[in-house]
């Protein structure tokens, strides 16, 4: 049997790795592109040989989920944070403010996003398993919006919360799409204030 001390150094050893992998992929992914960076690419970055690759992810595709993941953790969370300063009322002006001020909005992050979309339109099964992780963020929004109904209302366009958590995800989409463009984080943070002012009230609500 391993002793329990050395079984906590290789965890933590390949803890760190599987991190400085994730790190050095990122930064891979940002400046070439997803589509053309290769798994020597990654290692070389990392400090790594293969070998420590394969023994953390199968694929480049695995790696990138696990990077997804992260983003998408965070974001799920930073939303969740700002949506429940409220009772069981949601004040939506007040929401969205916080939301849009402290929402990621990582240009670096956009590009690798951006590349592996196309990468996963075009294969079914990558396609499935992005759309799982998008779901996170749909439902952090769907379920808060739900717990405010009696109490706060939504516009009568939305069935339910769900499809208003699909608008407010889509306006999310529309506003880091431009951002890739102009680079204007300030610019972005406000239009994505007043997207979601107008999607979540019945424009008779302002700031």
């Amino acid at each position: 049997m391993v002793p329990k001390a050395v079984t906590g150094r290789v965890t933590r050893r390949r803890v760190r790795t599987r991190a400085n992998l994730l790190d050095a992929a990122f930064a891979v992914f940002a400046a070439k592109g997803f589509g053309r960076v290769s798994i020597e690419e990654v290692c070389e970055a990392a400090g790594y040989s293969r070998g420590a690759f394969y023994s953390n992810f199968d694929s480049l595709d695995e790696l990138f989920f696990a990077l997804y993941a992260q983003r998408a953790d965070l974001i799920a969370e930073q939303v969740t944070t700002a949506l429940a300063a409220d009772g069981p009322g949601l004040d939506v002006p007040a929401a969205v403010e916080r939301v849009s001020e402290v929402l990621l909005l990582d240009r670096d992050w956009l590009l690798v996003k951006t590349d592996f979309l196309v990468h996963a339109a075009r294969d079914p099964e990558v396609a499935r398993t992005l759309l799982e992780h998008r779901a996170r963020l749909r439902r952090a929004i769907a379920d808060r919006l739900a717990r405010a109904r009696g109490h706060t209302a939504l516009p009568a366009v939305f069935g339910d919360a769900d499809e208003a958590a699909h608008a407010v995800v889509a306006a999310y989409d529309g506003v880091t799409t431009q951002l890739l463009l102009d680079r204007d984080v300030v610019r972005a943070r406000a239009w994505l204030g007043q997207l979601l002012t107008a999607l979540l009230t019945d424009g008779s609500t302002r700031h």
